[in-house]
């Protein structure tokens, strides 16, 4: 079910009718394949660190990253810079499926990871989830678990949606 609430807002000397959605209602303007989201990230590093998204829903992203000598610290865990990767490319893709990108476009403002878990070796798979659509700034709560469902990071995004 999706509720729509109605408010007054006044813009300048103008009233304007303003319609508002619960956040974790809001949809994807923009519905890509996986596929296409995928060739977003030939040539980067995304690529380099052999990341790929494996499903898209309503309004969330999942993404698989794997844990190997791309990814590894010296001491032969997943890198807490790898985790952030993986999280800040599921909060920007996922914010610029929300805005028109004729119109806009999304960059980072804020982001932080707390690792929880260490892994050495399998994959580890993310998922951005929004917290916040707003006109101007979007906040997106992204998960990292290992293949065992177990919490490897916890992330925040901020985006600034900016006009183009």
């Amino acid at each position: 079910m999706f509720k729509i609430e109605c408010e007054s807002v006044i813009f300048g000397s103008k009233l304007q009718n303003r319609i508002t959605a619960s956040t974790m209602e809001r949809k994807f303007l923009q519905k890509p394949s996986v596929e296409e989201l995928n060739k977003l990230g030939i040539n980067t590093i995304s690529e380099v660190l052999g990341m790929s998204f494996t499903e898209i829903g309503d309004n969330y992203l999942i993404a698989k990253m794997p844990v190997d000598k791309r990814t590894h610290q010296p001491y032969g865990l997943l890198h807490g810079g790898a985790s952030v990767v993986l999280a800040e490319t599921l909060g920007s893709v996922a914010a610029m499926l929300m805005v028109d990108p004729e119109k806009f476009y999304c960059v980072g403002l804020d982001i932080n990871a707390n690792h929880i878990r260490g892994i050495k070796e399998g994959w580890v798979y993310g998922k951005t989830t929004p917290v916040h659509i707003g006109r101007t700034t979007q906040v997106w709560h992204i998960e990292i678990k290992n293949e065992r469902e177990q919490l490897i990071c916890v992330s925040r995004i901020t985006m600034a949606v900016v006009k183009k």
